[in-house]
């Protein structure tokens, strides 16, 4: 789990919670019509512009930057590094009975126990690379429309709001009420746009570039474990993907 993310996201509803009840009731907070305005008309507006598959789509790897851990780096090139050094010690087919986490690694290293030519491989894993952005953009897409989106809802409501407090006019009691409901899809919008949707657009953004270096020093380092390269080769070329702290041969520095 990414406890970054879920603590950001914890706390601010937190904060938001204790302001209310230092200042108030919470039930003074809550109106089912402006709930139903905000996240209905953001949902269904989200749907009219994207398909369905796309939007579960996304809510599905909008968890994922949640509750899943990033890629460790290094751990990759460790692995890889052991990998070659099995390859270099008993052939390609030593790694048949490696047992791999890493979907995307393990699919690499089948292709070159299987045989196929180091070129055929990075073709093959590229490709699956390039169709994971294009997947992760969509969603980064999808959570910035509903981001845009909810204010947009809430002005709606608001503006519903307006109309019912000024046909009350007549009746200074229901005006506070009114005007109070008026306010509330405004604050709805907001919380969903700027602490639930934009925090997650960022987050899988950042997730997407995260998987993408992982990735692409998978393919760095299948390619060279095919056309068999030296270990320590091999960890000093895909150590480059790393930041200079992380790098072995960079300590101190």
């Amino acid at each position: 789990m990414d406890i970054a993310t879920l603590v950001g996201l914890v706390a601010c509803m937190i904060i938001v919670l204790v302001s209310i009840l230092l200042g108030g009731s919470l039930m003074a907070f809550v109106d089912i019509p402006s709930i139903v305005i905000v996240l209905l008309g953001t949902i269904f507006c989200t749907l009219a512009s994207h398909t369905m598959k796309d939007f579960l789509r996304a809510v599905k790897i909008g968890m994922k930057s949640i509750f899943v851990k990033p890629p460790n780096l290094p751990n990759t090139i460790e692995t890889i590094v052991r990998l070659a050094t099995v390859a270099r010690r008993e052939g390609l087919l030593g790694l048949e009975n490696e047992k791999l986490d890493d979907r995307f690694l393990a699919r690499g290293v089948r292709m070159a126990v299987d045989g196929i030519q180091a070129e055929d491989i990075r073709t093959a894993l590229s490709d699956e690379l390039s169709s994971m952005k294009a997947r992760h953009k969509k969603g980064v897409a999808l959570f910035k429309f509903m981001a845009a989106t909810a204010p947009a809802m809430g002005m709606i409501g608001t503006l519903i709001g307006l109309v019912q407090m000024l046909q009350t006019l007549s009746d200074p009691a229901a005006i506070g009420p009114s005007m109070a409901v008026a306010l509330l899809t405004t604050f709805y919008g907001a919380i969903i746009a700027f602490m639930i949707c934009t925090p997650i657009a960022e987050k899988l953004g950042t997730r997407s570039g995260e998987d993408g270096d992982n990735m692409n020093i998978i393919i760095e380092g299948v390619e060279s474990i095919v056309k068999g390269e030296n270990a320590r080769v091999i960890k000093d070329k895909l150590e480059g993907f790393l930041d200079p702290k992380l790098r072995t041969g960079d300590k101190g520095k």
